[in-house]
């Protein structure tokens, strides 16, 4: 619940004025769903894509306050993100949860951003790879290779979100090497080696490039640094 509907379009002006071709990175802004249509209208006919921060899994009917999948892709939205830490954390979203939205999305063509991630608690307890492997089968239970291959995985350590605090490029790919080879179990490596793992933990222009250019790194879930068009636009030109 961050900018206002006119700094959420002036963010996406800004961005189109520092990123005005999409130099080989695909972006996508994800707005409040209540400012999608205008921040829509203001990126219409540019390279960046339009996203929502969450769904829910019916197509229709009596569930007051929710937007469906249709909704968005009404709205012109390309993806959607699933199963955010804080929407685990503060909102009681389980694995299960999760995997409806996440079936529900690919059944309305949209891009699956889905999100896993350990607490503090959990690292310090050594129990990182085992929570990491529970979301990933349970989020993406059910799933063909042909759907899981639409999908974008997001890491985002719970305990590197909005502190400050970031994971070192060693303990971001160690994770996203294991998210790799769970994939490629599941999935096979045709598609797991060519699924997208993002990082998303405090990623800022001063980190972003030691980010990124890690193997299994594949893009950013950025938070804080994407309200301002010019940190924002900073992390895209680090992908390239």
């Amino acid at each position: 619940m961050n900018l206002s509907r006119d700094t959420s379009i002036a963010l996406v002006h800004g961005l189109l004025d520092l990123l005005p071709t999409g130099d080989q990175v695909d972006v996508a802004v994800c707005p409040p769903a209540v400012y999608l249509h205008d921040v829509g209208a203001a990126l219409r006919g540019s390279h960046l894509m339009l996203g929502a921060q969450n769904m829910h899994h019916a197509a229709e009917g009596a569930f007051t306050g929710e937007t469906s999948g249709a909704m968005l892709t009404d709205l012109g939205c390309r993806c959607v993100i699933l199963g955010h830490s804080e929407r685990r954390q503060l909102f009681g979203e389980t694995d299960a949860c999760v995997n409806t939205k996440l079936l529900a999305a690919i059944s309305h063509q949209l891009i699956p951003i889905v999100c896993v991630g350990e607490t503090l608690e959990e690292r310090e307890g050594g129990t990182t790879e085992q929570v990491i492997a529970t979301q990933i089968r349970g989020s993406l239970a059910g799933l063909t290779a042909e759907q899981a291959s639409t999908l974008v995985i997001a890491y985002e350590p719970v305990w590197a979100i909005g502190t400050g605090k970031t994971a070192s490029p060693a303990q971001a790919e160690a994770v996203h090497a294991q998210i790799r080879t769970l994939l490629n179990e599941l999935f096979g490596s045709s598609v797991g080696e060519t699924l997208r793992i993002q990082y998303g933990g405090s990623v800022k222009p001063d980190n972003a490039a030691e980010l990124l250019s890690q193997p299994n790194i594949d893009g950013a879930l950025v938070g804080g640094a994407a309200l301002k068009a010019e940190s924002f636009a900073a992390i895209v030109k680090a992908a390239t």
